[in-house]
């Protein structure tokens, strides 16, 4: 039998919006690497989840799965917009009937938690320290604004540029995608595999963001649950509150809640619906 195969669109309530995500799951044929690049890459989306049940031979009774996540160039060690995806492909399409589920992956042990409506993923905590801007001036030359705070998160290799408090919402949503080309030419003393640029909130949010990750052949990442983990613990202490609200700026844009856990964890809340529902061939 061919492999059950979805588009969903992440940290939003609304299609159309949001992050899409493929999410492939692997229970009736295994994959080899080269297949599930392959796949990534036809489905030319920012990550296409793969994922295994372990602990069950049915899909709707397992607790244990495992996930992979590819960019239509390379695999990837994290990825949050499309781990709520495949959540949400186990709950509302496959019918899981567990209200807590674990995904092992090259992150380790990540769970996912029925929450109402919303999902809650149990992600690491990947808090950034404040660099020498020297260390990236070529990158910052890049962006189009006067900024704030530099700061580098080595788990991910993420930048975090924090613009000036003088600017607004519109200003980074109005803000043309930056140019990758002119990105991946850019020479750094670190090893940067994708930058964040964020400003301090007003009225609803906490801050705001927009992402970008050439490096992995990603223009632009519309929601990205991944940079959230950076941006939760540096927002947290900025803000001196550990529950925050977000939102991603992009074309797309999205809304998340982050809760700051004194543990080494962070909790990212999220919904997403379902765009497509197919099969794969290989």
């Amino acid at each position: 039998m061919p492999n059950k195969l979805f588009v969903i669109d992440a940290f939003t309530k609304n299609r159309y919006s949001g992050n899409p995500a493929a999410v492939c799951l692997l229970e009736n044929k295994l994959l080899s690497d080269n297949e599930m690049q392959q796949v990534a890459k036809e489905m030319n989306l920012s990550e296409t989840a793969f994922v295994k049940p372990l602990d069950h031979s049915l899909v709707n009774k397992a607790t244990l799965f495992g996930l992979r996540w590819f960019t239509p160039t390379n695999e990837v060690p994290l990825c949050g917009h499309a781990t709520l995806a495949s959540s949400h492909a186990l709950f509302a399409e496959c019918g899981n009937e567990n209200s807590l589920i674990v995904f092992e992956t090259m992150s380790g042990k990540l769970m996912a938690k029925k929450d109402g409506t919303s999902i809650i993923l149990d992600f690491p905590l990947n808090k950034p320290e404040k660099i020498d801007p020297s260390l990236v001036k070529y990158i910052l030359e890049v962006i189009p604004f006067e900024v704030k705070d530099v700061l580098y998160s080595p788990t991910t290799k993420k930048l975090l540029i924090r613009i000036l408090d003088s600017y607004k919402r519109t200003d980074l949503e109005g803000m043309a995608n930056l140019n990758g080309d002119k990105l991946l030419q850019c020479k750094s003393e670190l090893t940067v595999k994708g930058v964040i640029v964020t400003l301090k909130g007003a009225e609803d949010f906490d801050f705001y963001s927009r992402y970008f990750a050439p490096w992995v052949g990603i223009p632009e990442d519309p929601v990205t649950g991944s940079a959230h983990t950076v941006l939760g613990p540096y927002w947290s202490e900025e803000c001196g509150k550990t529950l925050l609200k977000a939102r991603q700026c992009s074309p797309r844009g999205g809304e998340l809640t982050v809760m700051v856990r004194d543990d080494g964890r962070v909790d990212l809340y999220g919904n997403a619906a379902t765009v497509l529902r197919g099969e794969l061939e290989i």
